[in-house]
C-alpha cells in the first residue's frame, strides 16, 4: 500500500506494520445513515451496537432508510428499538439536517476537512470525534488524526512510553508525534486501533 512506506520512517509504528496487513478506506454515499448508526453505537459495545443497528434497519424492512423516512418515524418508535431518548432525538436531528440541509458525499467533497466538521457539528449530538470518524471512514480522507480518541490516547501512551501528567501536554505530544505521519495519519490510526485491540 501507498502509505506503508512512509509510516515506516517511524521505528514504533514501523514495528505495528509488520504485524498487520495494509487497510483500505471505503468511500460511503449514505452519510445520514453513516452519522445515525455512530450515534447509535456510542458508548456501546460493538456487538450492542450492531444488535441496535439491525432493529433500526428493521423499522424500514432491512433496508436502509432516506433521511426523510427517518424524520417521519414516530419518536417512541424509534426509542423502542434500545435508544435512550438523547440519541433518539440526535437520530431525528440528523434526519431533519440531512433533508433541510444536505449532507450528500458529493456536498461534503468539495469542503476541506475543517469545513466538513463545521458543517456536521452544527448537528445537535455530531461532536468532532464523529465528524473525524465521518471523515476517515465514510469520506476517506487520509490525513486526519483524532486526537481526542480514546483508543488512539491509549495505544500511543503504550507505544511511545508516554506519561500523561496533564491533558495539555499529554494533547500536544501526541499531535507532535502525528505530524511525522502526514499526509496518511488516518493509517496511523487505524493501525493504532488494531494493535490496541489485539487484532
Amino acid at each position: 500500500m501507498h502509505y506503508v512506506a512512509h509510516l515506516c520512517k517511524d521505528r514504533k509504528l514501523k514495528k505495528l506494520l509488520a504485524l498487520q496487513p495494509p487497510f483500505q478506506l471505503k468511500r460511503r454515499k449514505d452519510i445520514h445513515i453513516y452519522l445515525c448508526a455512530s450515534i447509535m453505537s456510542q458508548q456501546l459495545s460493538v456487538k450492542v451496537g450492531d444488535v441496535i443497528y439491525k432493529r433500526f434497519l428493521g423499522l424500514y424492512g432491512g433496508r436502509k432508510p432516506t433521511a426523510l423516512q427517518i424524520s417521519q418515524t414516530p419518536f417512541d418508535v424509534l426509542r423502542s428499538i434500545g435508544l435512550s431518548a438523547a440519541k433518539t432525538s440526535y437520530v431525528l436531528n440528523v434526519a431533519k439536517f440531512a433533508e433541510e440541509q444536505g449532507i450528500e458525499t458529493s456536498k461534503l467533497s468539495g469542503m476541506d476537512n475543517e469545513e466538513v466538521i463545521a458543517y456536521v457539528t452544527q448537528i445537535k449530538g455530531v461532536g468532532r470525534w464523529t465528524a473525524e470518524m465521518l471523515l476517515m471512514f465514510a469520506l476517506q480522507r487520509e490525513d486526519i488524526f483524532s486526537a481526542g480518541d480514546l483508543g488512539i490516547q491509549t495505544a500511543m501512551k503504550r507505544l511511545y512510553k508516554l506519561v500523561e501528567a496533564d491533558k495539555k501536554s499529554f494533547r500536544q505530544q501526541i499531535m507532535s508525534i502525528s505530524e511525522k505521519w502526514a499526509p496518511y495519519r488516518t493509517y496511523a490510526c487505524m493501525h493504532l486501533w488494531a494493535w490496541k485491540d489485539g487484532a
